[in-house]
Formats: C-alpha cells, structure tokens, sequence
C-alpha cells in the first residue's frame, strides 16, 4: 500500500464517519429538550456521553494496541449504531433521564473506539511506507474532509430536524452502516503488529506501564493533557449550547433549520481552517505559538459571544455566529498541530492507548464543566455561560506556555538542517 492510498483511505474513512456523526449535531440538544428533557438535564445527558468516553478511553485504547486499530475502528462504528437506535427509543418513549444517561454513556464507548485508533493507524501505516511529508499536513487535510463531511451532515440534519428531528438520526444509522463496509473492505493494519509474549491480562498490564510511562510522566504529554481538562470540556458545552442560543439570539423558537446552517457555517470555517495548517507552518517555527495565540484568542472571543445577548435583535446573532465561525476556523489550524506534537514523542508499541489517555483527560473536563456550565446557563442564561466558557478556556495558556519553554524538537514545524 502506498502512502498516497493510505492517506486517501484515512481521508475516506474521516468524511464517512464524521459525516455520519454530523447529521445529529446541529439538533441534538433540540432533540432532547423535545423528549421531554430540562435544559439542565440535556447537559447531564451530553456529560454522561462525555464521562463514558472517560470510562472506556484507556480500555478501548488498549484494544486497538493489542488487537489491532482496524478492530477498534469497527467495533466502535458498530457501537455506535446501537447506540443512536437506542436514542431514537428514548425519544418515542419520552425515556428518563437515567435511560439517557445510559445511552448517551454508550454512545461515548463508540466513540472512545475510534479515540486513537484512527490517527495511530495512519501514523504508524506512513512510517512504514517511508512516508517524508509533514504529518501536521495530513491531519490538516483530515481537518478540510471532516469540515466538508460536517457541512452536508449538518446542513442536511438542519433540515431533516425541521421536518421531524427522528430524521437525522435515521440517516446517522445509515451512514454508519457505509462506515463499517468500508473499514472492512480498505482498512488494513499496516506498520503494526500485536506483540503478544503473554496473557492477555499480562499484555494489558504491561501496555498500561508503558502507556503512562509516556503519557503522565512524558512532560509535554502531560501538559497537553491537563490543558486538554479545560479545551475539550469547554469545547463539547459551546458546541452543543450553540444550537439553542444562536435561536434565542434571533427570537424565534422555531427555525429549528437555523441550528443546522449555523453549524454549516462551522463546518466551512473548519474546512478553511484545515486547508491553511501548511501555509501556518511555513510563517510560523513552532507549533506552540500557533496553540497559544488559539487560545488566547478563543478565550476572548468566547466572552464576546455572551456579550453579543446585550445587542438588538438580530444583530447579536450575526456578531455569535461571525465570532464562532472565526474560532472554529483557528481550532482547524491549531488542531494538526498540537496531534502532530504529540505523535512525535509517542512510541508506536503505546501510541493508540497514549492518544486515548490523553482524550480521557479532554473528556474528564467536560464530565464536570459541560454540567456546571449548563447549570450556570439555567440558573442565569446562555450568554452567561459563555461568557464563563472563554474565561474556563484561558486556563490553558499556562500549560501550553510550559510547553513552549520545553523546547523540543516536536515542537517545530520544520527540522533545521545541519
């Protein structure tokens, strides 16, 4: 297998999946308030996928070093359909909350499968080839497909939701089903081979070693990591809050069809953002510096965004919508390179569980921030929410500052020649 193919199924497989997951994020907060669910509770519900993905991260990691990335991929698609059909249950039944902590929890196991995996299974599959691009790039392009995937499923979800909001999960199931067909007729595992000297206990035990070996106690693993409890918490509540605030902002509860084009817009953003990692890396020598000025202006624009609630209708929904699609456009930038950074100070033996580790501590975050800040948005209003959101999202500067003083190698863009 060449590393043109390779990087063309890793392209596949990223706009398959992520198309698939899309159809339900422009409408999945409308979706559970529909059921019958408290604003407060939604959030409780988005936590509990979050704290699945905390619970089944490193196990799930361990399959995909053990058994194998392309069997972690599968099981985590398959995961997956079961569990959208279990929403789609919920929402006729008008199901408790526990019953949707249960499958959103499931949901989170799906996707914990494809946590690592994927990316560990191009790196290690480009290193084998001999493969001499930047991989900042590659995940830059992963970047642009995922963005242009998120654009139709989001889109398509909008107004799928506005006709009946069971349709976007109907499609989602479909799609999933062309994931899995596809994984199984282009993904090979290629670069990696399960080692196995012992019992799958023994195995187990002796990833998990080496995992934290290079993961907890590997200094720039571990800042990324505990920058990550504040990134991704704050990320997955901003982006499910969008949906209802963006229609407060306007002042009309039911252009359902407008949660769906906002995160179109997001998409496009996204898909700009990704297609510029390369031009980025050539004016910029490292990589933290890019992650730095993300975060710093993503915290500011956060408040700003809870700012736009004291402008007249419907000005602050267009000042919301501009400053988050500028936000999601910078995100797609900084992305490719913090995975970048931290891929080249993983060995592959860990690399699949050592990626997991590090998206549990992202989705830890979210466990305690998505309901604190659903909590504060009941209690006082979304605008305030976000307005707590950017500040959360500053908390980071220190830890990534930490990185930069570290001065590795990883950190470049480019390798200076001798």
């Amino acid at each position: 297998m060449t590393s043109r193919r390779i990087v063309t199924t890793y392209l596949l497989l990223t706009f398959l999946q992520t198309l698939a997951a899309s159809f339900i994020w422009g409408v999945n907060t409308l979706f559970l308030l529909d059921a019958g669910l408290s604003l407060t509770e939604s959030f409780v519900a988005n936590a509990a996928f979050t704290a699945g993905m905390v619970i089944f991260e490193v196990p799930t990691g361990v399959v995909a070093d053990t058994v194998g990335r392309r069997t972690s991929f599968l099981l985590g698609a398959v995961t997956l359909l079961v569990s959208t059909m279990a929403y789609l249950g919920l929402w006729y039944i008008h199901g408790g909350i526990v019953l949707w902590i249960i499958a959103s929890a499931l949901i989170g196991l799906g996707f914990t499968f494809f946590t690592g995996a994927t990316e560990a299974w191009l790196v290690d599959a480009l290193d084998h080839v001999g493969h001499d691009g930047g991989v900042d790039r590659v995940f830059g392009k992963g970047q642009s497909v995922g963005g242009a995937a998120m654009l139709i499923g989001t889109v398509s979800g909008g107004f799928l939701g506005q006709v009946d909001l069971a349709l976007p999960y109907l499609f989602r199931s479909g799609a999933l089903v062309l994931v899995i067909v596809t994984a199984l007729i282009l993904m090979k595992d290629i670069g990696f081979v399960p080692e196995r000297k012992g019992t799958i206990r023994h195995e187990v035990r002796t990833l998990l070693q080496a995992s934290v070996e290079h993961g907890l106690r590997n200094p720039p693993v571990r800042l990324f990591m505990l920058a990550a409890l504040f990134a991704d918490g704050v990320f997955i509540w901003i982006f499910y809050a969008f949906q209802p605030y963006l229609i407060e902002l306007l002042g009309d509860p039911n252009v359902v069809y407008i949660a769906g084009i906002a995160a179109a817009v997001f998409a496009i953003s996204q898909m700009v953002g990704g297609a510029t990692v390369g031009f980025f890396a050539k004016r910029f020598r490292r990589r933290t510096t890019v992650l730095l000025l993300n975060v710093a202006v993503a915290g500011i624009g956060l408040v700003l965004v809870g700012a736009a609630d004291l402008l007249p209708t419907p000005g602050g929904f267009w000042v919301a919508i501009v400053i988050l699609a500028t936000l999601s456009m910078m995100g797609a930038v900084a992305g490719p390179m913090r995975q970048a950074y931290i891929n080249s100070v993983i060995p592959s033996r860990q690399r699949a569980t050592v990626l997991s580790f590090s998206s549990l501590m992202g989705s830890a975050g979210g466990v305690v921030i998505q309901p604190a800040l659903g909590k504060v948005a009941d209690v006082w209003s979304l605008s305030i929410g976000y307005v707590a959101s950017g500040l959360l999202y500053l908390i980071q500067l220190p830890f990534l500052a930490r990185v930069r003083a570290l001065r590795q190698d990883a950190d470049l863009t480019r390798r200076e020649k001798p």
